[in-house]
């Protein structure tokens, strides 16, 4: 029984429907088409599913998804919490299960009408109905009813103590676009950003734009975990989990983790990052490209530090030197990502990673690509992950 996850699962498949603001159809049509694309792509039988993983916040049930695409019997389904901190999460849970042996072959799920239907934007202004929500009550009445806010209130701090201006967040913005402009599946496909436009853009929430914000997206993503061994022999190259984790620190709240010692880091991204490449054996030097949570501009700059790619307070830098370029240090979220793309709670950058790892993205650098860290959602309990080519 392995000790570790390291190298025990790969990524075999991935699937996705189209981007949209109106998909027409429901969420659980999304979630079985990307399924069933998700094992296209690796070539096996939706009736050799036995694992459903997805997040709590999915309206699709496990049986229902099952039955819509002849999955086998299964023996195990798992869902895991926390919105966008949920992404690597599904993955974590799809590893240990195969590693166990608890099942052998596990696809994770987000289908999202995040448009057309309930849109994450609206915040929690309306009837609180679970006991984790209550802590929002502090905030509420002081206008802070939307997720930009309550990262604003984190920026905010972060960017004058730092010196971070809203340049650098732009230049995170229109680095993404860029990427996007090369990706038909993208939101930002065929619309280029300038600085001008970005600085000239209404603020939401300051020092937030319209353009530091995630899409509002209908559509669904699926990945296919397997066995290592067994991945190596399907039909698309494998992308092998080196590392997995979830974390969660002290103080932790849902976006507002206002009673922690200091608000100039990201706590739970630190203790992921420790993790993750203590698992993998790797470090921050290893890695070649990423895919980053971006529901916003400012959470790509403070995981630079979180990751260990820069010092503390020295993200901006890497951002005006272009680290997040084709041609940069760290080429990241290079279809665009949540900010870009799309935004389906942060799996469609998992489908990225494995693409560079495959050397398939729209926006493939130029170097080899051998590592792709990914991360979950911040300031929320979060994960993160390395995949890697087979050896």
């Amino acid at each position: 029984m392995p000790i570790s996850l390291k190298n025990e699962a790969a990524v075999a498949g991935i699937g996705l429907t189209d981007f949209s603001k109106n998909s027409g159809v429901s969420e659980l049509s999304l979630a079985a088409q990307c399924i069933k694309a998700a094992c296209d792509d690796a070539g096996v039988s939706p009736a050799e599913i036995d694992g459903l993983v997805t997040y709590t916040l999915d309206s699709t049930d496990e049986i229902e998804v099952a039955r819509a695409v002849g999955a086998a019997d299964l023996s195990f389904f798992s869902r895991i919490n926390y919105g966008g901190g949920a992404a690597v999460g599904t993955i974590a849970q799809a590893a240990m299960a195969i590693a166990t042996g608890q099942a052998s072959t596990v696809v994770c799920y987000r289908a999202m009408n995040g448009r057309s239907g309930k849109r994450m934007g609206q915040g929690v202004s309306g009837e609180i109905t679970s006991s984790d929500l209550i802590h929002w009550s502090w905030y509420m009445p002081y206008g802070m009813l939307i997720p930009g806010s309550w990262i604003a209130m984190i920026a905010n701090k972060y960017m004058h103590t730092y010196g971070v201006t809203r340049e650098d967040l732009g230049r995170v913005a229109i680095s993404q676009r860029n990427h996007a402009l090369r990706n038909p599946r993208a939101y930002g496909y065929g619309k280029p950003l300038t600085m001008e436009e970005y600085l000239q853009s209404k603020q939401i929430a300051e020092p937030l734009c319209l353009y530091d914000f995630c899409q509002e997206t209908d559509g669904g993503c699926a990945i296919l975990v397997t066995s290592a061994e067994r991945a190596r022999d399907l039909k698309r190259p494998p992308a092998v989990i080196r590392g997995v984790t979830q974390a969660s620190t002290r103080g932790q709240e849902q976006m507002t983790s206002y009673y922690r010692d200091e608000l100039l880091s990201l706590p739970e991204m630190e203790m992921a990052a420790k993790r993750v490449y203590a698992m993998s054996g790797l470090g921050p030097a290893d890695i070649d490209a990423a895919c980053l949570y971006d529901a916003f501009t400012s959470e790509i700059i403070m995981q630079l530090e979180s990751f260990g790619f820069c010092g503390e307070g020295e993200g901006k830098d890497l951002v005006r030197e272009g680290a997040l370029d084709i041609d940069g240090r760290l080429p990241n979220n290079t279809h665009g990502g949540l900010i870009s793309e799309g935004y389906i709670h942060g799996m469609n950058n998992i489908a990225e990673g494995v693409r560079l790892i495959r050397g398939e993205s729209t926006s493939q650098p130029a170097k080899a690509v051998e590592h792709v860290l990914v991360s979950s959602g911040v300031g929320v309990p979060t994960g993160a992950m390395i995949l890697g080519k087979a050896d």
